[in-house]
């Protein structure tokens, strides 16, 4: 089998004879192989352990047909290197055993060392990279989302620990998203030079902020970051998470390849708000998959007719799969986008006469 690079081709805008598609969450709880996996091991100890999480990574590409793989990882893993300890508890998530709240507690944060502490992500890269025939997405956590767990001690709502550092502590704040930009981009460099195709920074909750709020006090450490990876040849992408759409005209700076879209913006109205130089990931609403396959069929199609208006389009959901997901309905949605892209865009071709 020849290699699948229509996900590359995509992320960079060139023609595709077919909409590639990747799911966030791909490798996880939907697939009951996998649920049999986690009876045996937590999170973190498939992490651990390269040749496991390099299987859990692959399964989803053998299963379901899709163009690119992501590595199987969670964003608290660089965390660990800082000296930050933390456990990932199920039906909450990420625990902070002693929560990031005075400068003190920033000053101590130690820097990334990835040879040291995250030898056994490498590894899984490097085996990766030389058993996949599509390419590998790498991925960090951004700094918001990062510090909103570290402040918090664990997932929130409001935020307001958060807040309250960013608007009462500014110098500390700054430090906080200082420190954290460095654990990415030393960390993404790493993964792209054992061999990633692709990273993407996910800010899963920056939703949360004002625009105003965003570009002061997040958005200088989102463009440094995107900025000190330029000079790898590799498609990067910016996921701002839910709820972002207000923030969308924000990232027009960035130096990112792809936006990706939650399910509350039309692709053709995020493509508005970032403008035409990046290509547009997304955005199905996750949920949808909980209804039969003539309705995921219709609005995933008029997503594609939306995407392939023009190239630079990857077809993917709007945030994570989640365990209740069919298995077999994502194989029939995969099969669909594939099957219908294809027809809709060799009858462009042939109009244009390429």
């Amino acid at each position: 089998m020849s290699y699948n690079d229509r996900f590359i081709q995509a992320c960079r805008k060139q023609d595709v004879d077919t909409v590639p598609v990747w799911y966030m969450r791909q490798a996880g709880r939907y697939d009951p192989e996998y649920r049999k996996i986690k009876e045996k091991y937590t999170l973190l100890e498939i992490c651990r352990q390269p040749e496991l999480a390099a299987e859990v990574t692959m399964m989803p590409v053998r299963k379901l047909g899709v163009d690119a793989a992501i590595l199987y990882s969670d964003i608290m893993n660089p965390v660990a290197s800082l000296g930050v300890e933390f456990d990932i508890v199920k039906n909450i998530g990420p625990v902070i055993y002693t929560p990031v709240r005075t400068a003190a507690d920033v000053e101590r944060l130690r820097p990334i060392d990835v040879d040291k502490d995250l030898s056994h992500i490498i590894e899984t890269i490097r085996i990766l990279d030389k058993a996949l025939e599509v390419p590998l997405i790498s991925f960090a956590g951004a700094p918001f989302t990062i510090a909103s767990y570290l402040i918090e001690g664990k997932p929130s709502k409001s935020y307001i620990r958060t807040k309250q550092m960013m608007y009462s502590e500014p110098k500390v704040w700054y430090a906080l998203m200082d420190k954290l930009g460095d654990m990415v981009i030393t960390y993404l460099r790493a993964h792209i030079a054992a061999g990633a195709k692709a990273v993407q920074l996910f800010d899963s909750w920056i939703g949360a902020l004002a625009p105003a709020d965003f570009q002061l006090y997040v958005l200088p450490t989102i463009t440094r970051i995107f900025q000190e990876l330029s000079d790898l040849d590799v498609p990067k992408i910016y996921f701002p998470g839910v709820s972002s759409g207000e923030l969308l005209p924000y990232l027009r700076g960035l130096a990112a390849d792809v936006i990706g879209l939650d399910w509350r913006v039309p692709v053709s109205e995020g493509r508005r708000r970032v403008g035409d130089r990046f290509a547009v990931q997304g955005n199905l609403d996750p949920y949808v998959l909980t209804a039969p396959m003539s309705v995921i069929e219709r609005q995933a199609q008029a997503i594609l007719d939306e995407g392939m208006q023009q190239p630079g389009y990857i077809f993917n959901l709007g945030h994570g799969l989640f365990p209740e997901a069919s298995l077999d309905k994502l194989k029939e949605l995969t099969a669909f986008i594939h099957n219908y892209s294809h027809a809709v865009l060799s009858k462009q071709a042939e109009k244009s006469g390429v």
